[in-house]
């Protein structure tokens, strides 16, 4: 069969679910990963065939996209910067909102990068932005943490991948603040963290793909409570933080300014909140006093 002729079948079946430019990168995700072909090859061999046996990983794919399995899943492995992280049900998709928050984390430090950090990612999930700081900050010394097990598993697996040494720990951030020790008795010059912030009122906002797949436990709080990690964090930071230690954190675009307050409040200073990409309220950083 002609690749085009899959292309156009990838459009007919997934065009009613999913916008236009989502179905061609789906496509070419699919044949990148299955036949090692880059996105421009229909370009340069329109007439390009593919055997029955080619073509079978690519129709198992789209009928996993036609229940709305997002590509990553099928795939088993996500880019995040300039990394490939192996993902699962076990862990949120890493998105490119982090990506910023990282990127802004490094950029901070960029002229410092030799020098010797002790860095703590919280919510770890699959690794990402521990794994891409200890890929980017060759002398820091690395912990994430987590209250799943399962993610911590798959997370070790992408460091190890990724030849990259993060240090793992299972515990619950809402346990573990204010008044417990977390183990190894540590203190970080920078703490940062993506925690669950989707408030259940916002769920009619979010994709099928997202809410039939992904892990809720890494998604949602109560809408009665929508800072309550950030709460948490924010008074783990105040007793691990060093002085003028650096807190980044991944925010609730609807709730920037109270996020904000919350780091007042705790006393934090050279406050600054970021948009994303999109425009919206994504990212803040405080300084510990």
């Amino acid at each position: 069969m002609l690749l085009q002729e899959i292309k156009d079948i990838y459009g007919d079946e997934l065009g009613p679910i999913f916008p236009k430019e989502e179905v061609d990168s789906f496509f070419y995700l699919a044949i990148e990963h299955y036949l090692d072909l880059p996105r421009f090859v229909l370009t340069l061999q329109p007439n390009l065939n593919v055997t029955k046996e080619e073509e079978q990983p690519l129709f198992e794919t789209l009928a996993q996209l036609k229940k709305e399995k997002p590509i990553q899943y099928i795939l088993g492995e996500a880019h995040f910067m300039d990394l490939i992280l192996k993902v699962d049900e076990r862990v949120l998709i890493p998105r490119p909102e982090t990506e910023e928050l990282v990127e802004w984390l490094l950029s901070d430090y960029q002229v410092e990068r030799n020098q010797d950090l002790r860095i703590l990612d919280i919510g770890t999930g699959s690794g990402c932005i521990a794994i891409a700081i200890a890929k980017n900050l060759p002398n820091a010394e690395v912990y994430a943490l987590d209250i799943s097990e399962k993610a911590l598993e798959l997370a070790t697996e992408n460091a190890a991948y990724n030849e990259v040494s993060v240090t793992f720990i299972e515990r619950d951030i809402l346990e573990v603040s204010p008044d417990s020790e977390l183990e190894p008795k540590l203190e970080f010059d920078i703490i940062v963290s993506n925690p669950p912030y989707v408030r259940e009122l916002e769920k009619e906002q979010i994709k099928n793909n997202i809410k039939k797949h992904e892990p809720g436990l890494a998604l949602y709080v109560p809408d009665t409570d929508a800072l309550l990690f950030y709460r948490a964090i924010t008074r783990f930071a105040e007793k691990y933080l060093n002085k003028n230690g650096k807190l980044y954190l991944e925010i609730n675009q609807y709730l920037g300014e109270e996020t904000r307050s919350l780091l007042e409040a705790h006393n934090f200073l050279e406050i600054e909140l970021r948009k994303d990409m999109f425009g919206n309220d994504r990212m803040l950083k405080g300084q510990r006093n």
